[in-house]
Formats: C-alpha cells, structure tokens, sequence
C-alpha cells in the first residue's frame, strides 16, 4: 500500500491542516515569522497529523477538536527537531538547512521555545486540557529517553531492555500521543484511548527499529 492510499480516507481533514497550521506558526516579530515561514515550506510526509486524522476517523467524523489536536502535535514534533539539531550540532534537515545552521543556535533554541509554547497556548485557549496532558506526557517521556540514551552512550551500557525503553520514550510516545489524542478529539472514552494510545506505542516501536536496521545496512 503506498502512502497516498493510506492517506486517502482523510486527505481533505489533510488538505485543511496544512492550510491552517500556517495561520497557527505565523507572528508579529519579522525574524521569527522568516524562520517559521522557513519551516513550513520544508515539512516532510506529516506523518503525526496523519495518525492524529485516521485515529480520529475511528470514532468518528474529524473536527474542529481533531484539527487542534493535529497543530498541537506538529508544534510539539517540529519544536523537537528544531532542539535536537541544536543538541546534536546538525546542519542538515531532510536535506535542507538547519535552523541553528542558518541562524545559529540562539535563535533556533527560542523558535523551538516559541513553538512548545504556541502548543500549549493553543491547547489552553480552547480548554483542550485532555489534549494537552496527552502531548505534555510524552514530551516529558520525549526528554526523559533523550538523557537515558546520553546516560547510556557514556557508560556504554546499552543491553536490549534499555535500547526498547529508549525507543519507546523517544519515538514511540509521540506516535502514542497522536493516537491517543486523535481518539480523544473525536469522542472516545478513556478505554478507547488507552488501547489507541498503546496502538500508537507499538507502531512507533516499530517504525524505530525499521529505522535502526535501515541505519546500520
């Protein structure tokens, strides 16, 4: 199956979003709005709003809620690739620039603060509480897997029960949170969610290892 067919049952909730989500990074402040410009013309697939989108479809038709909880994913998920060439000292995104590489580190530091903080805002805004304990969990679990893997690296201690915590809190919680909060947006119970959630989890794991294997060849 190729990624238009999976794409397909909710390409326009798609279509809507990525118009959208420019209104949503745009700001008063010429520097940041360049840069937050910059970004939005060199997203990749949207993978995470696509999880977002098709869990919601699950439990019903999307919405205004599952719209919000697809910009809050992507202010998270872009806000961490922004921190995390600033961590690693990458110049290159899917072949583009860096952020921290165009406008160094100082800058690409706030835009990713700027960017969590929208997130929230909008979540806040809204009342969208439930959303917002989903994505702040795993970026709470997203930081906590970032400083197990430093940990680790240094003490050269990597067995395979630690390389699945890794991966499961740096990968797989955002994939767990897109389905969990697409679930959520669209009216599931806290069952549902649950069971979306560790669906979610799975398939991050998953894509990882995938990634890692690909990696290694």
């Amino acid at each position: 199956m190729t990624f238009d067919e999976i794409k397909q049952p909710v390409s326009q909730e798609i279509e809507v979003f990525q118009r959208t989500f420019k209104e949503t990074m745009k700001t008063s402040v010429p520097l940041l709005d360049l840069i937050t410009r910059y970004i939005v013309k060199r997203k990749g697939k949207q993978m995470r709003p696509l999880f977002v989108f098709l869990s919601g479809a699950l439990f019903g038709a999307s919405n205004e809620r599952t719209q919000r909880a697809a910009a809050l994913i992507e202010l998270l998920h872009t806000a961490t690739l922004v921190h995390d060439d600033v961590v690693d000292d990458s110049n290159l995104r899917r072949g583009f620039f860096s952020i921290n590489a165009l406008w160094k580190n100082k800058a690409a530091v706030l835009v990713g603060d700027f960017l969590l903080s929208k997130g929230m805002l909008l979540a806040l805004e809204n009342k969208e509480y439930d959303l917002l304990e989903i994505v702040s969990f795993a970026t709470k679990q997203m930081s906590e897997g970032e400083l197990l893997q430093i940990e680790k690296a240094r003490r050269l201690d990597i067995d395979e029960a630690v390389y699945f915590d890794i991966i499961t809190m740096k990968t797989a919680s955002l994939i767990a949170s897109c389905c969990a909060a697409g679930a959520a947006s669209a009216g599931a119970d806290k069952t549902q969610i649950e069971l979306m959630r560790k669906f979610g989890e799975h398939v991050g794991i998953a894509f990882q290892i995938r990634d890692d294997l690909f990696r290694k060849k």
